[in-house]
């Protein structure tokens, strides 16, 4: 059956003017390479309060390498390779704060360098707005083989830091 989306071995068109390059199958894809077909493209964060998610999403995700992408007066983005995470204080938002043992959003996980780093990330999250969830289990509340650490913001949206096995 023929498909509306054309074949990744067909050139795109690039607008005159803008680099063709080959991407990672030889193709040109107007100077850069194309995202991985089911790649996370972006994720959207509504909040109550955008100065105070600012200042505690801001640092985070500064910490993991993402940098500063998008700037409105409702919302601000931070970017890492082919994906942005935005924080919105959207005029559609409903009464009621994030609880993320309801249905929905649960939590983001993040990869981290190692084991050293994610403690460097605990001991300065609570100055930035940030908790430890489960300070008893930790390093190990995902399981005795899963070194990470559970923070929680003031708005209740957890974030896990996953340590990469070295």
């Amino acid at each position: 059956m023929p498909s509306s989306h054309p074949s990744p071995r067909v050139a795109a068109r690039v607008p005159s003017g803008l680099p063709r390059r080959p991407n990672r199958t030889g193709v040109a894809f107007g100077g850069v390479t194309p995202p991985v077909p089911g790649a996370l493209h972006h994720i959207e964060l509504w909040v109550p309060n955008l100065e105070r998610a600012v200042a505690s999403w801001g640092w985070l995700l500064s910490a993991l390498g993402y940098t500063a992408f998008q700037d409105w007066p409702a919302g601000r983005s931070w970017r890492l390779g082919d994906t942005y995470l935005v924080l919105e204080r959207s005029p559609d938002l409903t009464p009621g704060g994030h609880e993320r043992r309801r249905a929905g959003l649960n939590h983001l996980a993040f990869h981290v360098e190692d084991a050293r780093r994610v403690e460097a990330l605990v001991a300065e999250s609570a100055g930035h707005g940030w908790r430890l969830l489960f300070p008893d289990r930790h390093p190990y509340a995902g399981g005795e083989r899963h070194y990470a650490a559970y923070l929680e913001d003031a708005d209740g949206f957890e974030v896990e830091l996953v340590a990469i096995a070295g």
